[in-house]
């Protein structure tokens, strides 16, 4: 039986995403509720180095719910990848007497407590926050939902533009290892074609793809492509490649890049971090550790840190059958 929780810090790490505020809101507001103290750490790891802390009571999370970013700010440490680094994060953590961590990010940050959980025996849970939706052992997570609807908003008015034109757009999303973001949204916006990481369409393919488009009377077309595709080194040298061989296509590019972290987040977004924030907490006080919260069929589950980190989120097959017959 592990010690009795009276002191939970709670800290964003790695690229932010909207519900971030939402879950360290969700956090702070159970530690409240359940008598037990809550302090925020300040730029992740790096906050944990340098003793970087604030104590959040209940009212300090107000009017937090709606926003995007991160009220705790979010930072890479290599210092942390360090023993030395670590050691210190300790020391730090025992002289604020604090009992137990939230960490909310990805799988980096699930590294790092993994890592140090096993050196100091220090209880973290972890709360999934990326936009990529890659993390295994949950369905969503936190931000993606709000990224996808940040895209899909933003094809429909570049496809204004490339109907007005007869133009062909190139529509660079993030995802540099994973397609989820392209995927659903390509498939959501209407997209001709989507380029991911898990599926090489080639570039033959591709060609034979816009050409039958233009055929069918289309004289526009939108390809979603996810940063981490590989057909290409790049999306501008994809975009060079099918101008070259398909004169009849006006070819434009848009990388929608950081756009896609940012905003209010969804209201999706802000119930799953508010049910994952709430677990993470009753988990700690129930004596868990090392495990991640994820939401899977609606229900609240937990999965090992390390199975989050190596375990492999699949692409919906399904969503890409029905891609295809879509751009028919």
């Amino acid at each position: 039986m592990g010690k009795k929780i009276k002191k939970i810090g709670v800290m964003t790490s790695g690229g932010d995403a909207p519900g971030m505020n939402a879950a360290i809101r969700a956090v702070v507001r159970a530690c409240s509720y359940y008598n037990v103290e809550c302090v925020g750490v300040y730029r992740g790891y790096q906050g944990l180095i340098e003793g970087d802390f604030v104590e959040l009571k209940a009212r300090s999370v107000s009017n937090i719910i709606n926003l995007g970013g991160t009220i705790l700010k979010s930072a890479r440490s290599k210092e942390f990848m360090t023993k030395e680094g670590r050691k210190k994060a300790h020391e730090n953590l025992i002289n604020a007497q604090i009992d137990a961590l939230v960490l909310i990010g990805g799988d980096g940050t699930f590294t790092g407590g993994m890592v140090f959980n096993e050196e100091y025996n220090f209880p973290c849970i972890g709360v999934p926050g990326t936009i990529d939706n890659d993390i295994f052992g949950t369905n969503y997570t936190i931000g993606y939902d709000t990224a996808l609807n940040t895209v899909v908003e933003v094809i429909d008015k570049i496809r204004d533009t490339a109907s007005s034109h007869n133009r062909l757009f190139f529509v660079e999303v993030m995802g540099r290892d994973a397609g989820f973001i392209a995927l659903n949204a390509g498939v959501g916006a209407g997209a001709e074609e989507i380029l991911i990481p898990e599926e090489d369409l080639g570039l033959d393919r591709l060609l034979e793809s816009l050409k039958r488009s233009k055929r069918s009377g289309k004289s526009s077309s939108i390809v979603v492509v996810a940063e981490g595709d590989k057909i290409g080194k790049n999306v501008f040298e994809l975009a060079n490649y099918v101008e070259a061989n398909l004169p009849q296509y006006e070819v434009r590019v848009s990388v929608l890049g950081h756009m896609q972290r940012g905003g209010s987040p969804s209201c999706f977004d802000r119930v799953l971090a508010s049910r994952l924030g709430v677990r993470s907490v009753e988990l700690l006080l129930d004596g868990k550790t090392n495990l991640m919260v994820g939401l899977v069929n609606n229900n609240i589950v937990t999965t090992d840190l390390e199975h989050a980190v190596k375990g492999h989120h699949e692409i919906n097959k399904e969503l890409l059958r029905v891609s295809d017959i879509m751009s028919i």
